[in-house]
């Protein structure tokens, strides 16, 4: 994983991933100025930072199609199966009211009907017992034309239902094509700015965004508003060690491992691996979940930026969050005032920390990933 990291740090990269606690960020260099026909730095980093905000953006919306083509893929199936069953059942109660017709049809075919003969019968026990056998004959008759007819309507309805969800099921398979669309044209967008950017310039956007970052994070942590608990709960716990072991892995757009992960993918992934079921984009995850104040974070809670919640991260205590940062970046450790921040969720709301907790050691290299660039725009299978 060295070896990895050490190449990343080589790239073009744009974030400032080793803006962290236990290791500053360089001092910022003074930016040349820009020549009068070129924009600034400044100008640049915000059309830069617009660009990836509105890829991510376009990416979470694509997840979340995503996921309900999901649900919709399983409620057409269990549709189909119930329309099946249903069908079986309908033949075998029309099979029933059959038989039923055959019988009727020879029981009053003779010269009296079963009814009459029981009133001319000279035996008043064996008419009583032949009243009682009508009568179960044509409480069974009843029931197998209530069957019949309940089992039609259920198999009509199940039938229009089941139309409805493909249908359903079709139009969001068009709408998730148009957002994937989206977002390579979005992640187009980025790669043409960045090779119209000469070296110099890369260079001075990271230094700008590093010293924004640290920046950032100098006041955020001056503040004192991060003075939660330093433990997380069991589960926060588990989640935390399943991002430890995705360090290094590419950022792919719509990934949820486990080769390669987006921003909300690590996130409800690492959740996941600790027992809990959470929404799968960070737009859902804020919406969702327990909202928890900044000064009663603690490590396993999600920390959510941008107005429109966009992005996502998994905090894991002394300032730190572990995230999936952007296209051409790897999952990594980041100051928490990496990005504009918006707020944070708990998914284990209700569950007591633990007594003892310590950090476990970061791997080498893990806050010096870079967190932006641009790689591989392929869209997931």
């Amino acid at each position: 994983m060295s070896g990895r990291f050490v190449r990343s740090v080589c790239t073009a990269a744009l974030m400032a991933g080793a803006a962290s606690l236990a290791l500053p960020p360089p001092p910022a260099a003074a930016a040349p100025a820009a020549p009068p026909d070129q924009p600034s730095v400044h100008t640049l980093l915000t059309r830069l930072q617009t660009l990836y905000r509105k890829a991510e953006e376009a990416t979470e919306t694509y997840n979340a199609t995503e996921e309900k083509l999901k649900t919709q893929h399983k409620r057409v199936d269990e549709l189909n199966e119930q329309l099946a069953t249903a069908r079986v059942a309908l033949t075998g109660s029309r099979d029933a009211a059959g038989r039923l017709a055959r019988e009727q049809y020879q029981g009053t075919s003779g010269t009296l009907a079963p009814y009459v003969s029981v009133l001319l019968s000279g035996d008043p026990q064996q008419a009583l017992d032949r009243g009682h056998q009508i009568q179960r004959a044509a409480g069974q008759r009843a029931a197998t034309v209530g069957r019949l007819t309940k089992g039609e309507k259920r198999a009509s309805d199940l039938a229009v239902t089941a139309r409805e969800a493909l249908n359903e099921q079709q139009v969001l398979a068009a709408k998730q094509k148009q957002q994937r669309d989206k977002v390579k044209r979005s992640l187009g967008d980025v790669e043409k700015m960045l090779a119209s950017l000469t070296g110099n310039q890369l260079a001075d956007i990271q230094r700008l965004e590093q010293k924004n970052i640290g920046e950032a994070q100098r006041a955020l942590l001056s503040s004192g508003r991060l003075s939660g608990s330093t433990r997380p709960s069991a589960a926060g716990r588990k989640a935390i060690a399943y991002a430890f072991e995705q360090f290094g892995k590419p950022y792919v757009w719509g990934a949820a491992g486990p080769d390669a992960f987006d921003c909300s993918g690590l996130t409800s992934q690492a959740w996941a691996h600790a027992g809990d079921t959470i929404p799968r984009t960070s737009q859902e995850q804020w919406k969702s979940l327990p909202r928890v104040a900044l000064d009663e974070l603690r490590p396993g809670d999600l920390v959510l930026y941008f107005e429109g919640a966009t992005h996502v991260a998994l905090y894991i205590g002394n300032g730190l969050v572990m995230q999936a940062p952007r296209p051409g970046g790897s999952v990594k450790v980041s100051p928490i005032a990496a990005n504009p921040l918006l707020g944070a969720v708990r998914p284990d709301a209700g569950e007591a920390p633990l007594r003892k907790y310590e950090l476990p050691p970061l791997p080498e290299g893990a806050a010096y990933g870079s967190d932006a660039g641009y790689g591989s725009a392929t869209a997931p299978s």
